[in-house]
């Protein structure tokens, strides 16, 4: 899948892999001209209320708990900057540099739909620091996701004041100001109404959901090539992943994980080779294999229902007050995260389910009573080496952990502000266990990568099919075949390599093996290929989508 290099805010709602682009890829940012006059428009209505003897919150007012005190003209400058520096409470480590490129882009397309009065030089500033690489210092631990990604967006809006620590484009810790200075961007000094805009929104939970559905969808991808070396080595049998199977299940994930299997395992000679029923006596496979489709097609269907409501979100226009079409500034509970929240806790559970068959799948090629003939362990010389025993440890160690990972987060509410904000959604604790559980998954495949690669390995003289054997030979490129024990810990970083940057998926199903969309989950026009015509090994391989 191609990266924009160019990402046009103002027109429409940003898609997320546009948010990746520019967040993960650091494509360049441009601001409508459209965008940037619709802005005008609002900041009018905003200073025209400012002039009102009348008190509005958030313009002539204080925030949250202090609602209800008015405000001078002559205090509201400082009233601005005071609301980001105390906001500005995140403790922790620092958060990854995609997070907060993700973070900061959002509330700049916010900005950018004139629904929150700023003006447009603020619009601009925002842009010009993400354009120049300038990444304000984003801490762990601050935010409760309501009023939305307070602390976060604070860390933003300082930076953008010429106060505090950022990072340069080239990873340099410096002071704001000095690195504003560098770029010829002059800091920002907040009237009426700015500083609440810029930091009202979910964009931090929003942003870290759309990284993981681009992780997630190379790693489901991964998880159906891996569970195909486990199938095809173990002996198992590919039957059961016949089209006309699915559809008397028409659930669309289990559909795409199922032809994914059809084609990572089509003409290999490993299966054919037990094809004959008076060779091969088993009678079903385990459910780590057969189920395989079940499980990690739910994934996808879980990944398809939180792409939507990421979409939804990021056609959102997130503020509080906000300025309506039709003129109104209105308060308003949209900043509340809970409906991403939610896809980001559920998404946790699937990740943790998908890890977890992995995992089964590994440990039956390592037991050499479940294995159908490999030796155990897949240990060179039996008794003296270990071969990858301890490999299915760490994924067992690392499910473990998921299945901790994958209790909801957005559950947990607690009070805040002197019980104004008496009910939070906790969907930035929910990303960013999101985030570890992801990568514990990207981990857990690795490891059943390897162990299936080493297993086709050990069937020889009997291949692999064309498209698992690219795999294997992707994998010797990185990982030695088997042989006397040696260092494992390399060959699994490097195996987790080829997985998180989507080579392996790449290599199984070529681009498009990464995402599949909806539109493309229904087998064309006499594509189904029959259970029987599985076992014959006598139906062509065509019309099938990964």
């Amino acid at each position: 899948m191609s990266v924009p290099t160019t990402v046009t805010l103002g027109d429409a709602p940003l898609t997320p892999a546009e948010v990746v682009a520019v967040a993960r890829h650091d494509a360049h940012v441009v601001v409508s001209d459209a965008a940037l006059a619709r802005t005008a428009e609002t900041r009018a209505l905003i200073e025209q209320l400012a002039d009102d003897p009348q008190p509005h919150y958030g313009i002539s007012t204080g925030f949250g708990a202090l609602a209800t005190t008015f405000i001078a003209p002559d205090r509201r400058r400082q009233l601005q900057a005071s609301l980001i520096r105390s906001h500005a409470a995140g403790t922790g480590p620092e958060v990854e540099r995609e997070v907060v490129r993700a973070l900061h882009l959002l509330r700049l397309q916010t900005l950018a739909t004139g629904r929150t009065g700023v003006r447009p030089v603020v619009v601009e500033t925002y842009a010009a620091m993400l354009n120049a690489g300038i990444t304000p210092i984003v801490h762990e631990y601050g935010s409760l996701g309501c009023s939305g990604d307070l602390a976060p967006l604070s860390h933003i809006a300082l930076a953008a004041l010429g106060e505090g620590p950022v990072r340069t484009a080239d990873g340099a810790r410096m002071d704001a100001a000095d690195a504003l200075a560098a770029s010829g961007i002059r800091p920002l000094v907040l009237e009426e109404k700015e500083g609440l805009a810029l930091i009202n929104g979910t964009d931090g939970m929003l942003g870290m959901l759309s990284l993981a559905l681009a992780d997630l969808d190379t790693l489901l991808a991964t998880a159906d090539l891996a569970a195909a070396l486990s199938v095809e080595s173990q002996l198992g049998t590919d039957a059961v992943f016949a089209a006309d199977l699915m559809a008397l299940r028409p659930q669309s994930g289990q559909a795409v994980s199922a032809a994914n299997l059809r084609r990572a395992l089509a003409d290999s000679p490993i299966v054919a080779s037990h094809r004959d029923p008076a060779i091969c006596t088993r009678v079903q496979d385990a459910y780590s294999l057969r189920c395989s489709p079940q499980v990690h097609g739910a994934a996808r269907d879980t990944l398809d229902h939180a792409r939507m409501v990421a979409e939804r979100e990021l056609a959102s226009a997130v503020d509080n007050p906000v300025v309506t079409p039709d003129g109104r500034v209105e308060s308003n509970g949209n900043f509340h995260g809970a409906p991403v929240a939610y896809v980001l806790d559920f998404l946790a559970i699937a990740v943790a389910d998908v890890a977890s068959i992995s995992e089964r799948r590994t440990d039956r090629a390592l037991d050499r009573t479940r294995s159908n003939g490999l030796p155990p362990f897949l240990a060179d010389e039996v008794g003296v080496d270990s071969g990858l025993m301890i490999a299915q440890y760490a994924a067992a160690g690392i499910v473990s952990e998921l299945k901790r990972l994958a209790v909801p987060a957005s559950v947990d509410s607690i009070p805040s502000s002197a019980m104004q904000e008496d009910h939070v959604s906790m969907g930035w604790a929910a990303a960013r266990k999101l985030r570890r559980a992801i990568d514990g998954l990207a981990r857990v495949l690795a490891i059943e990568v390897v162990t299936g690669c080493r297993a086709l390995d050990l069937r020889a003289p009997l291949q692999p099919a064309p498209v698992t054997g690219s795999v294997r030979d992707l994998v010797r490129t990185v990982v030695e075949g088997p042989g006397p024990d040696r260092f494992v810990a390399p060959d699994l970083e490097a195996a987790t390599q080829l997985v998180v940057t989507g080579e392996v998926a790449r290599t199984a199903f070529g681009p498009a093996g990464e995402r599949t969309s909806a539109a493309a989950r229904t087998n064309a026009p006499g594509s189904v290929r029959s259970s029987a015509d599985l076992r014959s090994g006598t139906a062509p391989f065509e019309g099938e989508q990964a």
